[in-house]
């Protein structure tokens, strides 16, 4: 389910292949989330490369956390989980002086046809 939820979160927001201090990630749990990279760093403490990743949720009150992670987690490659239950995190490509995908002035597509905007079907 969680793949499908990720699948669909995809058609609508552009993704950044790597993930870097500062970037805003989405983070799919229970609920979606928003938080800020506040600092990556290697996890000395393991033989094989796991990371510190420390965020900062952007809601009310604001709640820093970190997680260790393998590159793939942070990085949108892998669905994983934690307790039990599935986790995505991937950083947002807000397209700051960069060309939107798939979209043409107007909303218009291809061949000058309206493009439907892409939605996020709600599953319980």
């Amino acid at each position: 389910m969680l793949e499908k939820i990720v699948a669909d979160l995809k058609k609508i927001f552009t993704f950044k292949e790597t993930t870097e201090e500062g970037d805003i990630v989405l983070i799919v749990a229970d609920n979606l989330m928003y938080a800020v990279v506040t600092g990556i760093e290697r996890d000395t403490t393991r033989q094989e490369e796991w990371w510190q990743v420390g965020m900062q949720l952007l809601s009310i009150p604001p709640q820093k956390f970190t997680w260790t992670l393998r590159e793939p987690q942070f990085t949108g490659r892998e669905v994983f989980t934690m307790g039990g239950e599935g986790r995505f995190v991937q950083a947002i490509d807000f397209g700051v002086g960069t060309k939107k995908r798939g979209r043409k002035k107007g909303g218009e597509g291809e061949g000058g046809k309206k493009q439907k905007a892409p939605v996020l079907t709600l599953l319980k």
